[in-house]
């Protein structure tokens, strides 16, 4: 028998370990559960451990999984939290944890959630690919894991089938972009205005990892990306931008990179992008008009660009997503 009761939806299966953390737990069934389609959920979501019963956490209440590894079996996407145990010190995995992973279909997608990457690393299955975790956690994964490419400075990675995130509530932004990825950005949109949370949070771990009290107080760039916001569709420089706060090139490209973990061109292309991937999804306007607006210029341009970011083609892209309500 199924452990999961419909087969018409996506099937994510939670795998917590003794010592997981309660709110990595709840925000994967929280956010999915959100995601719906003409009234209709679009997951179904279990929880499930080495053997079905009660598990640690690392506060004061225990939670209780009701399924064992059967549901890594049956799973579309697999979802490992943090948990406190010896995988984060030794980066090795159990003999009981190894033999559940093997059980995870080989198309699934395997996703992890802040210092979960670490099972992930534990397992092999990151040797050669580019991930990320809590940036507190990066000189330990580095050591342990040294065949991982480890980038700690963004909220969340993809490689292939893999998806690592960064802390806790990056969690958060590593759940709406699966659920993006699969449904388009109108469901990962409502599903945030839902929990009342942002659908794409700028930049990376750079922002939340303290400084030194000595350093100079950084100044904000965040005028000058509201202003850019409005004017996508045409060229802007990086002296435009600069100007905007009345500083020069040279200090604003370090702050700004300082306050969102990217350059100003890797961050005025995202936002193109998104704004192509609105266009596409919302509108019936040509190719060549969407790279217009979104500030490709030229509708080779925007493919190549969404080629690069999504593996897709504007056409494929708007053939996946257009229409898709939430």
């Amino acid at each position: 028998m199924s452990a999961f009761k419909d087969p018409d939806r996506h099937h994510v299966a939670v795998f917590v370990r003794d010592g997981v953390m309660p709110l990595e737990l709840g925000l994967v069934h929280q956010l999915f559960a959100s995601a719906q389609s003409a009234g209709r959920p679009l997951y179904e979501v279990l929880t499930c451990a080495v053997a079905p019963g009660q598990i640690r956490t690392d506060a004061d209440f225990p939670i209780v999984a009701g399924h064992g590894p059967e549901a890594l079996a049956e799973a579309d996407t697999v979802v490992i939290p943090a948990a406190h145990d010896i995988i984060e010190d030794t980066g090795e995995l159990t003999s009981e944890v190894a033999a559940i992973l093997d059980r995870i279909p080989p198309d699934a997608r395997i996703a992890s959630i802040c210092t979960g990457a670490f099972v992930l690393a534990a397992a092999g299955l990151l040797d050669g690919r580019r991930a990320t975790t809590h940036w507190r956690s990066a000189d330990d994964f580095r050591r342990l894991f040294p065949a991982v490419r480890l980038d700690p400075g963004v909220l969340y990675a993809q490689d292939g089938r893999y998806l690592t995130s960064a802390g806790e509530a990056a969690g958060i932004d590593l759940c709406l972009h699966m659920i993006r990825s699969d449904h388009g950005s109108a469901v990962a949109n409502d599903v945030a205005r839902r929990n009342v949370v942002p659908p794409h949070r700028e930049g990376g771990q750079a922002q939340y990892i303290p400084r030194p009290v000595a350093e100079p107080r950084i100044a904000a760039t965040g005028r000058a990306r509201a202003w850019a916001l409005t004017r996508l569709d045409r060229s802007i420089s990086l002296a435009e931008l600069a100007g905007q706060e009345s500083m020069s090139v040279r200090t604003f490209s370090r702050r700004f990179r300082e306050e969102t973990g990217q350059t100003p061109v890797q961050w005025l292309t995202q936002q193109r992008i998104e704004r192509a991937r609105q266009l596409l999804e919302e509108t019936d306007m040509p190719v060549d008009r969407v790279a217009a607006a979104a500030g490709f210029g030229t509708g080779a341009s925007l493919r190549q660009h969404l080629q690069a970011a999504l593996g897709v083609s504007p056409s494929a892209y708007r053939n996946t997503f257009r229409g898709v309500a939430a």
